[in-house]
């Protein structure tokens, strides 16, 4: 079996599938690869997309600025540590993630050299140290790019080194190669490459770009040396990624604007005001204008008390919105008046603020539950859970399978270069690979115990059958829920501890009759 890696192919390569006449369609792309056309030898077309959604982002880069932008805002960034901290748990004396082999059919040997790749992986990563902001970063992005680095001389060493790679400086591009079929005309899908463009100093998003007339706008990278974990999430119309936060963006923005306008009408609002009306008679209007400043410099001084010297000044400027108003009057009218113009009455109603803060936590799917200062932390049964607390755990448990490509990526890159599988054993694999992430220690105890109280309920009540319909393997794989290998350390220790004494039920004082 032939294995690709990094550009080169290890071994003979086996008989490929003639597919031929077959494909004549553009492939589907669900990880935001800007896909070209060649013909022939010469390659043409582009790698980069123009995006415009809303006015808010003209390229990917401006888009991922976007989301950091929008991350960054107060009730924006606490929904997503809410979010972060329940998909990557802090507990001191367990690591964070662990890999679940035992829906694989291969032998223990084995599965115990991919356990310990895996925790070379981790170890590579800083994963137990880093791990809840290699998983911010992510959700936030939308994206994330690391670089495999070998040992070119000796590839059976396996990665050596990990390093991120700033998804504003890295593209995946698929070039497809089509011919026209001869018979019906159509162009067919003759082969496809994959490969990532990087570029310094960030990837230049020109539509007119072709990279037979602009090599050094970026370089081409094997797939297989870059581990890219996309978010899922794609935009159909342009064919780019969108992040978790793309959603919130609007929210986030109106949030700010009302609460921008709350601040300002607060300010013009507030203050309490007095109207001046100063009778002028029969005075000109230059002459009455100018009678009217005289006045307005007489009465008003402005008494500023001076922090930094502690003195006090006569600080005298222009009039503003904020201060009082002075109006000419002309005779005939009623004489000079001072009145008071109120002060806003409706400053403490801040409804609308609240509207579009929970349209943020709605569009990041945290429970509004988790937002509220006031609400208090049930630790009641795991039966007792709110739907939108079943609901956050869903979505929270999709984001670690989306995740989970980074590991699937670079173990297999790792299990290849060091010979433990193929290329076509990894195939048979992938998909029954899990992992297991830690949980909070006190939920997970309590749910734990409960879990144990349900299986040892129902054990009593099919013990009486067993032997007669159900076998012991039976009730500890599907009662008990034992894996294959905690079967068989239980066998173990069983064996190997003394007999059970039985339970004195006697009460003190009390023998038995």
């Amino acid at each position: 079996m032939a294995i690709k890696l990094f550009g080169f192919t290890i071994a003979r390569e086996e008989e490929k599938i003639d597919k031929r006449n077959q494909e004549f369609m553009t492939p589907v792309s669900d990880d935001g690869a800007t896909t070209i056309q060649s013909s022939g030898i010469q390659a043409g077309g582009y790698f980069g997309t123009y995006l415009d959604m809303d006015a808010t982002a003209k390229s990917e880069s401006d888009l991922i600025t976007r989301y950091r932008e929008a991350a960054a805002y107060s009730d924006c960034s606490t929904a997503v540590d809410e979010i972060v901290t329940e998909a990557i748990a802090s507990v001191d004396d367990d690591v964070v993630v662990k890999i679940n082999l035992d829906k694989l059919d291969i032998p223990d040997d084995i599965k115990d050299t991919i356990e310990n790749e895996f925790n070379k992986i981790l170890e590579l990563l800083e994963f137990n140290n880093k791990a809840h902001d290699i998983f911010r970063r992510w959700y936030i992005d939308g994206r994330l790019y690391y670089q495999k680095i070998i040992d070119m001389k000796n590839p059976k060493r396996g990665i050596v080194e990990l390093m991120q790679i700033d998804p504003r400086k890295i593209r995946k591009v698929k070039e497809i190669k089509k011919e026209k079929d001869v018979n019906s005309g159509i162009d067919i899908v003759k082969d496809i490459k994959e490969f990532f463009i990087y570029n310094e100093k960030g990837i230049n998003y020109n539509p007119n770009y072709s990279f037979s007339t602009t090599a050094n706008q970026g370089i081409r990278i094997s797939p297989d040396a870059v581990a890219f974990v996309p978010s899922g999430m794609m935009d159909l119309e342009k064919n780019v990624v969108l992040g978790y936060l793309h959603k919130s963006i609007k929210a986030v923005n109106q949030l700010k604007m009302m609460e921008d306008a709350l601040v300002i009408y607060r300010l013009a609002r507030a203050p309490e005001r007095r109207i001046f009306y100063i009778d002028v008679g029969n005075l000109p209007k230059i002459k009455a204008e100018q009678y009217l400043k005289d006045i307005m410099a007489r009465y008003r001084n402005k008494i500023v008390y001076d922090s930094s010297t502690g003195e006090i000044r006569d600080d005298r400027k222009f009039m503003s919105l904020l201060e009082d108003f002075w109006l000419p009057r002309r005779e005939g009218g009623r004489g000079t008046e001072i009145t008071t113009l109120p002060g806003g009455e409706n400053l403490g109603q801040i409804e609308d603020i609240n509207y579009f803060q929970t349209k943020l936590y709605q569009a990041l799917n945290v429970p509004l539950s988790r937002m509220q200062a006031q609400s208090g932390i049930s630790f009641g049964r795991a039966t007792e859970i709110t739907r939108d607390e079943l609901k956050f755990a869903k979505f929270v448990g999709r984001l670690r399978k989306k995740f989970n490509i980074l590991f699937n990526d670079i173990l297999k890159t790792q299990l290849l270069l060091k010979g433990v599988l193929t290329d076509k054993d990894w195939e048979s694999i992938k998909e029954k690979i899990q992992y297991k992430y830690a949980q909070d220690q006190y939920f997970d105890e309590m749910k734990s115990a409960e879990n144990y109280r349900n299986q040892i309920d129902l054990l009593n009540m099919i013990t009486p059958y067993v032997g007669t319909y159900f076998s012991q393997r039976f009730v500890m794989k599907d009662v008990l829920r034992m894996s294959d290998k905690e079967i068989q350390i239980m066998k173990t220790e069983i064996e190997q501890e003394p007999a059970p004494q039985p339970i004195n039920t006697e009460q003190p004082g009390n023998p038995q009759q």
